[in-house]
């Protein structure tokens, strides 16, 4: 029998509920860590589509946050090669 997937982020409660209150202001929503120091290496929320990801970026997953779609979670590829075996919680 094969291995579950590794989950790789999760929402807290208190995350889901800003989450679902950007999503209603700014319509459905997505998270990108691109790396880097200070800001630059905490997930940023766009509206989805905003933020164009490319294939130097990973999906790590989606997070449920009770909006009608899941949020999906970026990162740069760089910055993976640290994190690939880490949980991100939003």
């Amino acid at each position: 029998m094969p291995d579950a997937p590794v989950a790789r982020v999760a929402v807290t409660p208190e995350a889901a509920d800003l989450v679902r209150s950007l999503r209603a202001q700014h319509g459905p929503l997505m998270f990108h860590q691109s790396g880097g120091c200070c800001d630059g290496s905490s997930p940023m929320c766009y509206p989805l589509g905003d933020f164009i990801t490319g294939p130097t970026d990973v999906l790590l997953g989606e997070i449920d946050a009770g909006t009608p779609e899941p949020v999906p979670v970026w990162m740069g590829r760089d910055q993976f090669a640290y994190w690939s075996h880490t949980h991100l919680t939003i």
